[in-house]
């Protein structure tokens, strides 16, 4: 009995040079969360929490992985089912992953829909990590003070309800994606998401600790720096990635990244230097950021001087909503956000959607986008209503997040609470996970030796000193 061949491994529509660039972005984004972003978060923080900080974005990695392949990607990218969700699948059936790429709901009467020169294998996992970092963003507007286990629950919900109907509404083929939107890389998807959700979860969850709040060191600069210059190199894969393809979009859209960032990092140290006499550090590193998230949207769709322009905004505009407006905003001065993400990530992915609005360039556009004819403000004619499209999705991300994850966090409410208790709040690490960063005393935290892994052998080895003699220690 003759056997049927199996198909080809190289198959005739496979492109191996588009297949090897979009595993490539894939791993450098994958390592803009893991490493880049643990690193990051572990270092900016307090001491007592580089382990609790670190350990939120590794867990989410992880926790998104395994929903993305059982059923979140295609509520992003498969058929759809409503305007604003795919319908929900598994991707991990050999024969599906290794056929050839497709998202099913993106044509338009303008342009067929999008096929890839890959296997759906590299896609789902290309899409898999841009999830991921979305989550891990938003976890540092609660780093401090989130319990744990609320956030082990956190993560699927919001990954389910939130980020499916952004990244299918804008890039799977939703009715943003129809109407022809721009966001090339995220700036709504991901940055702007993220950003509002973020702050509305710091909401609820309540602030950290007032000592914690009026003083919040980073626990190791040296550390925070690569973390935030992995992240920066990690970002040639966010968006030369994003161009689904090893082709022009996908280069210009890499240096275009560049010139923003590093533009928006001399910008946002010149006015520190300007407005307080010193260059800052952190400073330098939230400016490299803003300057990341306000390119994403438009990184392959504007020219270079644009992106240089850009940049000029991205240092100045959520420098002055930080250093400024917040100081002077009740709301802002209440809700407790950690990192700032809400002026790294909301502003700036907004700030980037509107200037995409104006800045992207008719030629390119029509490269990449799935309806012809698209050009920014500044170009006249109908880039008028380019904006205008702009504001309307901005607002519909903003709307979405800020309901939804407000449901999910008073559901989870019911379950376990959202903030951890003012014990574990007061020592940190050690209380929420019995493990600290390093092995360093006295840094003026609670530590109780009846509660933290001390016992009557453990104190023999310490001879006569005398926080043997006490059952709790103030250090």
């Amino acid at each position: 009995m003759a056997l049927t061949p199996p198909a080809p491994v190289t198959p005739e529509w496979l492109n191996k040079g588009d297949n090897a660039w979009q595993l490539t972005a894939s791993t450098l984004v994958g390592i803009q969360t893991v490493p880049a972003l643990v690193i990051l978060y572990g270092s900016i923080v307090k001491k007592k929490w580089a382990v609790n900080s670190a350990f939120m974005a590794f867990y989410a990695f992880a926790a998104v992985l395994l929903c993305w392949v059982a059923w979140a990607y295609k509520m992003s990218f498969g058929e759809k089912l409503i305007p604003i969700w795919g319908k929900a699948g598994t991707t991990l059936s050999f024969k599906y992953l290794l056929s050839q790429a497709e998202l099913p709901a993106s044509a338009t009467p303008d342009v067929p829909k999008l096929m890839p020169f890959y296997p759906m294998a590299t896609h789902v996992y290309f899409q898999f990590v841009f999830a991921a970092i979305t989550l891990v963003l938003l976890a540092g507007s609660v780093l401090g003070r989130m319990s744990f286990r609320a956030w082990m629950l956190f993560v699927p919900l919001w990954l389910t309800c939130s980020y499916t109907v952004g990244a299918f509404s804008l890039w799977g083929g939703g009715f943003l994606w129809q109407w022809g939107v721009i966001d090339y890389a995220g700036g709504f998807v991901i940055h702007l998401s993220s950003g509002i959700a973020g702050f509305t979860a710091a909401y609820w969850v309540g602030p950290r600790l007032t000592r914690d709040r009026e003083r919040f060191p980073p626990n190791n600069v040296l550390l925070m720096l690569a973390g935030a210059g992995l992240l920066w190199m990690g970002w040639a894969g966010f968006n030369g990635g994003a161009a689904v393809s090893a082709n022009l979009i996908a280069s210009i859209a890499v240096i275009n990244t560049n010139v923003c960032a590093a533009t928006s990092l001399l910008v946002w140290t010149g006015l520190d230097v300007v407005v307080f006499g010193k260059p800052s550090v952190i400073g330098a590193v939230q400016g490299m950021i803003t300057g990341l998230v306000v390119i994403t949207p438009g990184a392959g769709l504007v020219q270079g001087w644009a992106a240089l322009v850009m940049g000029v905004f991205a240092g100045s505009v959520p420098w002055f909503t930080m250093m400024v407006v917040h100081k002077k905003s009740k709301l802002l001065q209440k809700v407790d956000d950690t990192l700032g993400v809400f002026h790294t990530h909301a502003v700036a992915g907004l700030l980037g959607g509107l200037l995409s609005g104006c800045l992207a360039e008719n030629t390119l556009c029509d490269y990449f986008l799935p309806v012809v004819g698209l050009q920014g403000a500044f170009y006249g004619g109908s880039g008028g209503k380019q904006l205008g499209k702009q504001i309307v999705a901005a607002l519909f991300i903003i709307g979405w997040n800020i309901v939804v994850t407000s449901i999910i966090l008073n559901v989870i409410k019911l379950i376990t609470p959202l903030r951890m208790s003012d014990e574990h709040l007061l020592i940190g690490d050690d209380a929420e996970h019995g493990e600290e960063a390093y092995a360093l005393w006295g840094d003026g935290e609670i530590y109780d030796l009846s509660k933290h892994g001390a016992s009557e052998l453990d104190n023999t080895k310490h001879g006569s000193m005398e926080f043997d003699k006490q059952p709790t220690v103030a250090l």
